[in-house]
């Protein structure tokens, strides 16, 4: 889970330590021998500053204009001008500004290390009447594999003897097990149940599904477009109009020092400083409200999101089945069946079961010990309750229990969804349906995304059409995309995504949405549950089970960047307002690097402001904080 902050590592701080030292030793130097404390702050400079400029010309060459330009052209003027002390405060003010964006840039993801710490490194392969254990990267096609309860499939394959009961959570997105007869597919990525089965290879590991979800995720990182840097947005119109301003004073007055001045107050700390400050500030401020956001350029994209795409199950549902309905025939009763089904099934541990038995507690419905229980790992569970034999199970099972009217019943008996069947003393008593229900609060949830501006909602699931349709129409989207393996995701999210005027944002829990997660430009992991892969490929990670965190952390970035902007904006008036001054020759230049200092504080306090706001409640719909209409509160 990446629970962990971002730090500055030491790499970052020598060289504002060094130009902070340099400042210091000078300014005490300076009262007793002036001519030694320039010498100490020519050194300084030439060494820190050196390394700023190499910078910049590096990043002029790979055809990057950023906002360090002006700074560049104040420290190399300020050197040719002997001129240590303004040209030293620049530097200062240039790396502790890169150290503050790097510590607010956070660590890199590790998405493919945690997809790939999930894959076994040995497979059993059945050789005659011997099970040898042999490395996954040496199973070849037609080897018969031996899969044990609980273990990860290595390798694509076909069941070749026995029932494969199969979580496919991590590619499907389904929480429900799979059953797969012999000659059934299985893939990569499922984990087995609670029987051991044997399957033939039709692929090898390195060409399966789970492997090819781990390409994907790599590849969605590597070709992402890099973000660029708001300041470096705004250094793109105020960098020329600097040096004009520069160049023009001096030419017109003759006097060179003004050059340096108009420089050194016009260099963009404000532009350096604020927005890493604000942006950490956000960082925090959603931190505290146990949301991860990972990187600066994640909550700039978060701020301008129109377009979100959703997993289904776990996103926009709890996840998980629930009991949707009880059905009794008669003459038995709802709460009889509801009594006996749940007696019996209390001695199983199957998903199902168990959420049978919630329910029963639940509903106050009293529940009796069973005896003889024997359960069919996968099929069902038959066991005596207060006298009377009863089972539940699927359809096939429950047929071994009936007469051969209660069997013509049945099969008059149409399915609908996931449906367990249950008879009672050879008589067909009932049905038990399951389903996954919708989110509570879902609907205000995406209510409160539409008034932030998120004009387009898309549905991309795993799951079948029908139950897909079903959840799309509860919740209003309209674009419902279903059956996707994880590389289909990837492709509708970039053709979203070529709409220039899209900033998508991508919402899932599993690891099938893992590239889909890396591919938009920002993914946000649901993680109340586990995390894992997930999360580490996502940009934001909300560490608890509440979709209302996601308009929440949406707010947070659209505030931190008002204020990122406005610091800017600020600092960048008062800086020309400076310039007008230093080029009319009433500034020096080192007076002008402390009225720069001055500008970088106010621009700082208000940067500062992003860490601060009304304290997000949990469960609380966010209208009831900012005072939306009460049509907010419908469900």
């Amino acid at each position: 889970m990446p629970t962990q902050r971002a730090t500055i590592h030491v790499g970052d701080l020598w060289l504002p330590a060094l130009a902070c030292a340099g400042l210091l030793i000078g300014g005490i130097t300076w009262r007793a021998t002036p001519a030694d404390a320039t010498r100490i702050w020519e050194v300084a400079l030439l060494v820190t500053g050196s390394v700023v400029v190499g910078r910049t010309l590096r990043g002029m060459f790979r055809g990057q204009w950023a906002s360090d330009i002006i700074a560049t052209l104040a420290i190399v003027t300020a050197v040719v001008m002997i001129q240590p002390l303004p040209g030293l405060i620049v530097v200062l003010m240039q790396t502790g500004g890169e150290a503050l964006e790097r510590f607010a840039e956070g660590r890199a993801s590790n998405a493919v290390r945690a997809l790939e710490a999930d894959r076994p490194d040995h497979a059993h392969i059945l050789r005659g009447a011997m099970v040898v254990d042999v490395s996954v990267g040496d199973i070849a096609v037609g080897d018969l594999l031996m899969i044990r309860p609980g273990e990860f499939i290595p390798c694509d394959g076909v069941v070749t003897d026995g029932d494969a009961e199969l979580d496919t959570s991590r590619l499907t997105g389904e929480p429900l097990p799979v059953t797969v007869k012999p000659n059934g597919v299985v893939r990569s990525g499922s984990i087995n149940g609670m029987r051991p089965f044997t399957m033939r290879a039709t692929a090898r590991a390195a060409e399966s599904q789970y492997a090819r979800i781990i390409e994907l995720v790599r590849t969605a990182q590597t070709t992402k477009a890099p973000f660029q840097r708001l300041a470096d947005r705004y250094a793109l119109w105020f960098t020329p109009f600097t040096v004009v301003v520069a160049i023009g004073a001096a030419v017109v007055s003759g006097d060179w020092t003004r050059l340096l001045a108009v420089l050194v107050v016009a260099t963009p700390c404000p532009l350096i400083l604020a927005p890493p400050i604000a942006i950490i500030g956000g960082m925090n401020r959603a931190a505290r409200q146990q949301i991860i956001i990972r990187n600066g350029a994640a909550i700039e994209q978060l701020a301008r999101v129109n377009v979100s795409v959703f997993d289904k199950t776990g996103t926009l549902t709890i996840g998980k089945p629930a009991v949707s309905d009880v059905i009794a025939i008669a003459p038995i009763t709802r709460a009889a069946l509801f009594h006996n089904a749940a007696s019996v099934e209390q001695g199983s541990g199957h998903l199902l079961a168990r959420t049978l038995v919630e329910a029963a507690v639940t509903e106050h419905i009293p529940i009796s010990p069973a005896v003889d229980v024997i359960e069919s790992a996968g099929h069902g569970v038959v066991g005596t309750v207060e006298g009377a034999r009863v089972a539940i199970g699927s359809r096939r099972y429950i047929e071994g229990f009936l007469t051969a009217n209660e069997r013509q019943a049945l099969a008059n008996t149409p399915p609908v969804g996931l449906t367990a069947y249950v008879s009672v003393s050879g008589r067909l008593a009932g049905t038990v349906r399951y389903a996954d229900r919708l989110r509570p609060g879902i609907h205000e949830n995406l209510l409160e995304l539409r008034t932030l501006g998120v004009h387009h909602m898309a549905l991309l699931t795993g799951d079948h059409a029908a139950n897909a349709d079903a959840v799309a129409k509860a919740v209003g989207i309209s674009d419902v995309r279903s059956d996707l393996a994880p590389e289909e995701k990837v492709t509708i999210i970039q053709q979203l995504a070529t709409d220039p005027r899209n900033t998508l944002m991508m919402i899932g829990d599993g690891t099938n949405d893992a590239p889909a997660l890396s591919t938009a430009a920002v993914g946000v992991a649901l993680a109340g549950h586990g995390g894992g892969a997930v999360a580490e490929a996502a940009d934001v990670v909300v560490l608890v089970d509440d979709m209302n965190r996601v308009p929440a952390v949406i707010r947070i970035s659209r505030r931190t960047m008002h204020i990122a902007q406005q610091s800017m904006r600020g600092g960048l008036i008062l800086s020309g307002i400076a310039m007008a001054f230093a080029a009319g020759g009433l500034i020096a230049p080192a007076m002008g690097a402390v009225l720069q200092e001055i500008i970088d504080v106010a621009a700082i306090l208000n940067a500062l402001r992003a860490s601060t706001g009304a304290r997000y409640e949990a469960g609380r719909p966010l209208h009831a904080m900012f005072g939306r209409s009460s049509i907010l509160s419908r469900t």
